[in-house]
C-alpha cells in the first residue's frame, strides 16, 4: 500500500516508525521534514487542502493518515473523499468535537455524557460577557477557548483573581478567533486520563490508556504545554476498563454523529476525569494525542496498518489490537522560551541507539550533519520496560544524554507510579 502521513511533529514520527515495520506497506510519503523520519521515507513537501489532495492522486495513494487536528478543521478529509482516497481522520463536521468546545459540549448534554457544567461566553455580546464575570468572580472555574489553540488555551483557576489573569490573557487577542467564544466551566477534581478509542463510524474498538503531563514544571507548575511527557498505561484504567468507558463515552457520541449525517473516522481522544463521582469528560480530540502516541506506539504489538486503513474504509478488522504486555514512558524536551517562543538553531546531541528507547523528533531539523532545534517541543525520549521505573530510567538516561543547552525537561514524567 501506498500510505501519505500527514504531519511532522513527534506523533507523526511515531507513527511513521510503526507504520514503516507493516509488511504491507509499499511506499511511505510524508509532508513534511522530520529528522526521524525511518529509512525510506519519501518527503514531498506541501501545505493546504488542493495541495495534499493532488499529491494523494498523483502518487497513487492508498490511504491518508493525517496526524494533526488544523488540516482536518480545515475539511482535508472532505475533500480527500471527494476525491476517492480513503482517509484516517473526521470530516469537518464531525472534526467540531474538537474545533468547537461549544459544540462537543453541546452533544455531550444531547446524549447525557457526563461533563462539567459550564457557561458559554461570547465576546461580542455585552451580557454574555458580564455573566462571565459574575462567574469568574466565584473562582474554581477552567477558562477554554472554543476554538482551536494548539493545547494552550485552557486556564484552570481555583481562585477568582487567578481566573481574572487568564480572562485578560485568554481575551488580548493571543489566540485570535479561536477566543472569540469561550467555554468557562466548573472545575472538577481527580486524576487526568486520556481514553483513545478507534471508529470506522459504526464500532469502536479501546486502546490503552494513557496520562499526559501538560503543565512545564515539575509538580504540575507553570503553564500549559501541548505536553511535557506521557506514560501508559494507566492502572487506574486497564484495557478491560478502557473498552468500558469507551462504550458508555465514545460510542454514544459517534452514534449522536452518524445520526446527525456526519459518520465519525479515526480515533477519537477523550480526556476524562475521574472525579469522586465517576469519569466526566474534560474534553474531546480528533487526533492522537502528543505524546501520547508515542507512548501508544511503542506498545503496539500487532501491524498498524489495517486497522488505521479498516478505521478510513468503514471496516475494522475482527477483535482488538494485540499490545505489549509492558509500560511505556515519554519524556520530552523542549527548547528555551516555550512555550511562549522558542529557540532555534541549538546543537542537539545525537541519540545513540538503544534497547527499548526511541528518540523521536518533533522540533528539530538537520542542519549540515548535526541536529538543530527548530521548534518548541523538540525530542521525545521514549522507553519501554517490564514496570513504570524500568521504562523511566531508561528514558531519562537517554535525556541526559540528548539534553542540549537551553533544554527544558521535567524530572517527575510518571513519579507518581513508580
Amino acid at each position: 500500500m501506498n500510505v501519505l502521513l500527514i504531519g511532522n511533529g513527534g506523533r507523526e514520527a511515531a507513527l511513521a516508525w510503526k507504520l514503516s515495520q507493516s509488511p504491507l506497506l509499499k511506499r511511505l510519503i510524508v509532508s513534511g521534514e522530520n529528522p526521524s523520519w525511518p529509512s525510506g521515507t519519501e518527503c514531498i513537501a506541501v501545505s493546504g487542502v488542493d495541495e495534499i489532495v493532488a499529491l494523494a492522486c498523483d502518487n497513487h495513494v492508498d490511504l491518508v493518515v493525517v496526524g494533526p487536528e488544523a488540516p482536518l478543521a480545515a475539511g482535508l478529509a472532505d475533500a480527500l473523499i471527494a476525491a476517492g482516497v480513503p482517509v484516517f481522520g473526521p470530516q469537518r463536521a464531525a472534526a467540531e468535537l474538537e474545533s468547537s468546545k461549544v459544540f462537543a459540549k453541546n452533544i455531550m448534554k444531547k446524549v447525557g455524557i457526563p461533563t462539567a457544567g459550564a457557561l458559554i461566553v461570547r465576546l461580542g455580546d455585552t451580557a454574555s460577557v458580564a455573566a462571565g464575570k459574575q462567574r469568574i468572580a466565584r473562582g474554581n472555574v477552567v477558562i477554554k477557548a472554543d476554538g482551536l489553540a494548539a493545547g494552550k488555551g485552557v486556564f484552570v483557576c481555583p481562585t477568582a483573581a487567578e481566573a481574572l489573569v487568564a480572562f485578560d490573557e485568554v481575551t488580548n487577542g493571543r489566540f485570535g478567533s479561536a477566543a472569540q467564544t469561550l467555554l468557562l466551566e466548573d472545575l472538577m477534581t481527580g486524576p487526568e486520563v486520556s481514553i483513545f478509542a478507534l471508529s470506522d463510524g459504526n464500532r469502536v474498538v479501546a486502546l490503552p490508556s494513557a496520562t499526559d503531563h501538560k503543565r512545564l514544571g515539575d509538580g504540575d507548575k507553570g503553564p500549559n504545554t501541548g505536553g511535557m511527557g506521557a506514560f501508559a498505561p494507566t492502572e487506574i484504567v486497564p484495557l478491560a476498563r478502557a473498552q468500558a468507558l469507551v462504550d458508555q463515552i465514545h460510542l454514544p457520541v459517534i452514534q449522536e454523529l452518524k445520526r446527525m449525517g456526519t459518520p465519525f473516522v479515526g480515533v477519537l481522544f477523550g480526556g476524562l476525569m475521574m472525579t469522586p463521582d465517576g469519569p466526566s469528560v474534560l474534553e474531546f480530540n480528533v487526533r492522537f494525542g502528543d505524546p501520547e502516541c508515542q507512548a501508544l506506539m511503542a506498545l503496539w504489538e500487532d501491524d498498524l496498518l489495517p486497522w488505521l486503513y479498516g478505521c478510513a474504509t468503514g471496516c475494522l478488522p475482527e477483535g482488538e489490537p494485540r499490545f505489549r504486555d509492558k509500560k511505556s514512558v515519554v519524556v520530552v524536551l523542549a527548547s528555551a522560551g516555550y512555550p511562549e517562543t522558542s529557540t532555534k538553531g541549538v546543537v542537539i546531541p545525537s541519540p545513540q541507539p538503544t534497547e527499548d528507547v526511541e528518540v523521536f523528533f518533533a522540533g528539530a531539523k538537520c542542519v549540515g550533519d548535526q541536529y538543530v532545534t527548530n521548534g518548541g517541543r523538540v525530542l521525545g525520549v521514549t522507553a519501554v520496560g517490564s514496570d513504570y521505573k524500568t521504562a523511566r530510567d531508561r528514558a531519562y538516561e537517554v535525556v541526559e544524554k540528548v539534553r542540549f543547552p537551553g533544554a527544558q525537561v521535567r524530572s517527575d514524567i510518571a513519579a507518581t507510579v513508580v
